[in-house]
């Protein structure tokens, strides 16, 4: 059900797979909605790499029970496009992509305005399902903005022949080393701890092992980036400061949800370090009366906690909140 002005029940921020699940149980539940995206569709999706393969199986990405069928277990993000775009058009979702929310300010428990570039809604509730990619965890070190470093890797090819560090020992770090080795780059891993991480998926951290045992692939462990230049990489060892040549740098230390958007809100987070929201565990609302979490926002820092197999439940328990409120 939705209505012809500026008024909705629930306004939802972020257009990922938790946003659409969000979505369609608002609409069985006959809640007026709109979700509000900055990028295009699923746009975090849009941005893993190209090459990408999801640690889980598809029936756990599954929306709705609406099916979803891969030609592997593990479904490859061109087939998670594919999925997520299908169901969001052939169920109408109403979605407006590219329109980034600028500010949520709470009049009353019953009453949030939420502002855009483009317009100004008032709603009764918000979902704030923003997820944790935009933001990387930035390293502060000299030479960070090089125009030959990035946060983020889409493509290997674009690494083909080059001598490419690959910082973080994570799933995308250990992915980004092997497809690169295997287009032709020379790459050399800096991870901070003493080993691959073990969260690594299992059939790829084999993998890496042997590579790095044979020497296809070169490693520091116990190290860090002390400083970037044109041309080269300082690191830190633990036999001491080492120089590398170098040609491209890829930070892939993580990434972190959007702190600053939720304290605006009036949020409040955790000071124990790992800034978690606060929100009630059986209703998804937050200390903010008629604001809501779903998805990874939920974890702060802990951007492992939460994935879209174990919080589309999120929806469901929103809107069954919603709907029993309207019944008392």
């Amino acid at each position: 059900m939705q209505t012809p002005n500026n008024k909705y029940e629930i306004i939802i921020i972020g257009g990922g797979p938790i946003g659409i699940a969000c979505a369609l149980e608002a609409e069985k539940k006959g809640l007026s909605y709109l979700i509000l995206e900055k990028g295009c569709l699923v746009n975090s999706l849009y941005h893993y790499p190209t090459n990408m393969t999801f640690f889980s199986t598809s029936e756990k990405l599954e929306l709705d029970n609406i099916p979803f069928i891969s030609n592997n277990p593990k479904p490859v993000k061109r087939e998670a496009l594919e999925y997520y775009r299908r169901i969001a058009t052939n169920n109408e979702v109403n979605i407006h992509l590219f329109e980034k929310v600028n500010s949520v300010n709470t009049i009353n428990e019953n009453k949030h305005i939420v502002k855009t570039p483009r317009n100004t809604y008032e709603t009764e509730n918000v979902i704030v399902a923003t997820g944790f990619y935009d933001i990387p965890n930035y390293l502060g070190v000299p030479g960070e903005d090089l125009p030959k470093v990035s946060h983020y890797y889409n493509d290997p090819h674009y690494y083909a022949t080059q001598k490419t560090i690959v910082v973080g020992a994570s799933n995308s770090a250990v992915d980004a080393a092997l497809e690169i080795y295997r287009k032709g780059g020379d790459v050399t891993m800096v991870v901070r701890k003493p080993e691959i991480g073990e969260r690594v998926k299992y059939w790829v951290r084999p993998d890496i092992i042997n590579r790095i045992e044979e020497g296809s692939i070169k490693v520091h462990f116990e190290s860090s980036i002390k400083e970037i230049k044109e041309s080269e990489v300082v690191i830190d060892t633990a036999e001491g400061e080492l120089t590398l040549e170098n040609d491209f740098v890829l930070l892939l230390t993580g990434y972190r949800p959007n702190f600053k958007f939720l304290l605006d809100m009036g949020i409040e987070l955790s000071d124990d370090g790992r800034k978690i929201p606060k929100y009630n565990q059986e209703t998804m609302e937050t200390n903010v009366p008629g604001i809501f979490l779903a998805g990874v926002i939920c974890g702060g820092v802990e951007t492992h906690k939460w994935f879209i197999e174990n919080s589309r439940v999120h929806a469901k328990m929103i809107m069954e909140h919603l709907r029993s409120k309207e019944k008392v």
